[in-house]
């Protein structure tokens, strides 16, 4: 497949880049202390949700102007239908969009109400609930967190226990949720809640898809530390929450297979082949560079240079997996065992390019941050990216998931 640009593509690519330079608001800077969270999407130095309800006013001021800026052209949410605030794009120039702007070094807005929930509606929702909720989050209104997992069901999503009782025209939940992404930035929940009672039915059976106001009584958000010291998620405890019938996607106990359209949108990977290259990018021009060599590990000459060469051959293949999930979105298919290909591939990129960046840099690539006397080696980007990749492997379903849905939904093999 040719992956280039047409003429028009090629038009649209550089009214985006003026369109970022142009547009962006000047006192929103990154902060290159702050963490981001750990979606692909994200851009180091800013975290949109957080940004956005930042007690530094000329930051949260940036954010929204940012988001108002793209919202004006349809472009938080670039995929919807116009009539919900997107701009109807094809996914390819979707792509391009969200190209551009991550190699320009910005934030996306909006990420999981954009690339999950969104599209869930599109699918599964009601004409209500998508008038209600994606108009706003197109705009950057609404913020969104995804509540899938629990303590005791992470990958093995359909061991979830918080349970909801219906009581008339409202669902009575109790329960918790954990490592909820940016949940404590959120203004609404997408959540996965057990509705069946028939012991003997299988697991995937009986869950059910909610929407729920994360300002609801009953709601308590805690945010978690991670090994980085950031705050990227949180636990989330349900008690006698009432919520709405009409918040319900799709049927009673049909849930499961709402959220395996969602976990679809999750894993196509869009992101990751634009973090990586620009990643690899940076690491061979600052190799090249006289300060980069004098800080390079002894081993340089010794099978390191062919590791760099395979990682970018990876980081192109990434490119050639994402560029397939646009080309079947745009012949209008829901991705499929594809995008678990593509998260099995980039979460296992992701660890073996941060080693290969602290190989390069030995020693000075423990530096967090550094200082004058000792800067570390591209202000400490691949170390960040060395404990980003820890989690890489089971979060959004571990590589052993997801070779099981490769196996299954893919090759037709037999389940275990």
């Amino acid at each position: 497949m040719n992956w280039g640009d047409t003429e028009e593509e090629a038009a649209f690519r550089r009214s985006v880049r003026r369109f970022v330079r142009d547009a962006f608001p000047a006192a929103y800077r990154p902060d290159p202390h702050a963490e981001n969270g750990l979606e692909p999407e994200d851009v180091r130095g800013y975290n949109w949700p957080a940004d956005l309800r930042s007690a530094d006013a000329t930051r949260a001021a940036g954010a929204r102007a940012w988001a108002a800026a793209l919202a004006r052209r349809g472009w938080i949410a670039p995929r919807w239908p116009r009539r919900y605030g997107g701009a109807d794009l094809s996914a390819t120039r979707a792509f391009i969009l969200h190209e551009e702007i991550m190699r320009a070094g910005k934030p996306a807005v909006n990420g999981l109400g954009v690339f999950l929930l969104g599209p869930t509606l599109l699918v599964h929702g009601t004409a209500v609930q998508k008038a209600e909720h994606l108009p706003p989050t197109a705009r950057g209104e609404r913020v969104w967190a995804q509540g899938f997992s629990e303590p005791e069901a992470g990958s093995d999503l359909a061991g979830l226990c918080t349970r909801a009782v219906r009581e008339g025209d409202q669902y009575v939940v109790n329960g918790q949720k954990v490592w909820t992404s940016l949940g404590h930035h959120a203004d609404w929940l997408f959540v996965l809640v057990r509705t069946g009672s028939d012991p003997g039915a299988p697991r995937h059976r009986g869950i059910t898809f909610l929407l729920v106001d994360a300002r609801s009584p009953g709601i308590t958000i805690r945010p978690i530390t991670d090994i980085r010291g950031a705050a990227p998620f949180c636990e989330i405890f349900f008690e006698d929450v009432r919520v709405p019938v009409a918040n319900r996607v799709g049927e009673e106990g049909m849930g499961w297979y709402v959220a395996m359209d969602t976990l679809s949108f999750e894993r196509a990977g869009l992101g990751t082949t634009i973090k990586f290259d620009h990643a690899l990018t940076d690491l061979i021009a600052y190799l090249k560079t006289e300060h980069g060599a004098e800080q390079l590990h002894p081993e340089w000459d010794h099978g390191l240079r062919s590791e760099i060469a395979r990682r970018y051959i990876e980081v192109r293949v990434s490119h050639q997996l994402a560029r397939y999930a646009v080309a079947r979105e745009d012949a209008g298919e829901v991705p499929g065992h594809e995008a678990s290909v593509n998260q099995l591939f980039s979460a296992e990129l992701h660890q073996r390019l941060a080693r290969t960046g602290a190989r390069a840099f030995g020693p000075h690539g423990l530096l967090w941050r550094g200082d004058e006397t000792q800067p570390a080696p591209l202000d400490g980007a691949f170390t960040h990216l060395w404990f980003d990749a820890v989690a890489a492997t089971f979060m959004g379903g571990t590589s052993e998931i997801q070779r099981n849905v490769i196996a299954t939904r893919g090759l037709g093999l037999p389940s275990a």
